[in-house]
């Protein structure tokens, strides 16, 4: 069953990396001004901050005999893929119709995204109580994430330069919705969790912006997905015009580089760092790690050293998405402690309105950097401020979250004493509960 869980993670893993190449695939390909399709994608990220914590919403008042989470992976897969193929597709048209194409594709795409994600990741927490069980299940899905990285970010450049964009993003789509259906049903919820009440929707504000364990959690965690977009969206434009090598083998080559790394790694986090010290101490080593990584990227000029930065990225990275949702499961155990229900779609969704506007700010960055170093994708040849700007783009930003993630982490209340007596009062509390059902 651990498996199974961790294989569904496949089928979601491959379209959201598959999604940082919107910016290439309609900037660099299709030519729509990079200002104009980044202002879109900032304007997306707040709808996206919206829609997250109202579906986990929905998704905790869900009632009925399949449960709260399993009817949203069931209905939402298929809209979801339907989505991805098509933002890949678009109509041979003027660039305000490409925009109004792409802005229907992605909102389709990304709501239905949502229900999955938010249901997905809610079963983490419900379906394994232990830390034992949930550190085992994240080695799991992230290996198996590591092999979605691969999929969704180091092959379709590659891919797209023989079969193009259009073909890349439909049969990803299909192999997605396969890998969904496939693993679903071992998955289960468990009655008694099904039974309790909701909280109301401020109750639950309240709650949960009061929580400082979880406030930390996330604003590291939006630290992590800026650095790991940023990088993602924009090695391209680094390998394409800071290398001056063409894009598609070279950039799927450094993108299998890390990624490969994170995978390798994650053992060895696991077992010399996760298990003896904590899900907190290993994200502050990995985010450290990352950080330093990203410097070289400022002035390396050779694909040998491009190489060697992203094998360190990649080691720090593999921390990162080890501990990422066990320390979150942590943080939902000890809102159940508090409250008396658990919430983790809520929780789930909360994170997703504060983690999705990293999104926002890396196309802002990126709309604002390459306007001001002069990139304009009409031009046959860009001038030699571009490869400065991707540069900053690639190394800053990343830089810049991994030291606030890192001093954020520093602070998280949600470790050593305070989290071995969380997890002892909690276990009592339920063994309690289930003598008396």
């Amino acid at each position: 069953m651990r498996w199974r869980y961790a294989l569904l993670n496949l089928g979601l893993v491959i379209p959201a990396q598959l999604s940082s190449f919107l910016l290439l695939y309609y900037v660099d390909h299709l030519r729509v001004d990079p200002v104009k399709f980044a202002a879109l994608m900032s304007a997306f990220a707040v709808y996206n901050a919206v829609d997250n914590p109202v579906i986990g919403h929905l998704s905790d008042r869900t009632r009925g005999r399949w449960g709260r989470r399993l009817p949203y992976l069931w209905l939402a897969t298929l809209p979801a893929m339907l989505g991805l193929a098509l933002m890949f597709n678009a109509p041979a048209t003027g660039e305000r119709g490409l925009l109004l194409y792409f802005a229907f594709a992605w909102l389709l795409w990304e709501t239905a995204s949502t229900m999955l994600g938010t249901a997905y990741l809610g079963l983490l927490p419900e379906m394994f109580r232990s830390f034992a069980e949930r550190s085992d299940v994240a080695v799991r899905m992230n290996a198996v994430q590591v092999v979605g990285l691969l999929l969704g970010l180091a092959l379709p450049p590659l891919l797209a330069a023989r079969l193009g964009w259009g073909a890349v993003g439909a049969g990803l789509a299909l192999l997605c919705a396969l890998l969904v259906y496939g693993n679903l049903r071992p998955l289960f919820e468990r009655p008694q969790v099904r039974a309790a009440p909701p909280l109301p929707l401020l109750a639950l504000l309240r709650l949960t912006f009061t929580n400082r364990s979880f406030l930390t959690v996330v604003a590291a965690q939006t630290m992590r997905f800026l650095a790991t977009g940023v990088l993602a969206s924009g090695m391209g434009f680094y390998v394409k015009y800071s290398l001056g090598q063409p894009g598609g083998a070279l950039t799927s080559l450094l993108l299998a580089t890390a990624f490969v790394t994170a995978g390798l790694c994650l053992w060895p986090w696991h077992r010399f760092v996760a298990r003896p010290y904590g899900a907190r101490t290993t994200l502050l080593a990995a985010f450290a790690v990352s950080g330093l990584a990203v410097l070289p990227l400022l002035w390396v000029g050779s694909v040998a050293g491009a190489v060697l930065t992203t094998v360190l990225f990649g080691a720090g990275l593999s921390g990162m998405i080890l501990m990422g949702d066990v320390i979150m499961a942590d943080v939902i155990d000890e809102a159940e402690l508090r409250s008396g229900q658990r919430q983790e779609g809520a929780y789930y969704g909360l994170s997703g309105l504060i983690i999705t506007l990293s999104s926002g700010v890396s196309a802002a960055l990126f709309g604002w950097i390459s306007h001001r170093y002069g990139y304009d994708p009409s031009l046959a040849v860009q001038p030699e401020t571009a490869a400065q700007g991707f540069r900053l783009y690639m190394g800053i930003p990343p830089l810049v979250g991994a030291a606030l993630a890192f001093a954020l982490l520093w602070f998280y209340p949600l470790h050593g004493e305070r989290l071995r007596t969380m997890r002892e009062r909690l276990a009592a509390r339920r063994a309690a509960a289930e003598q008396t059902s």
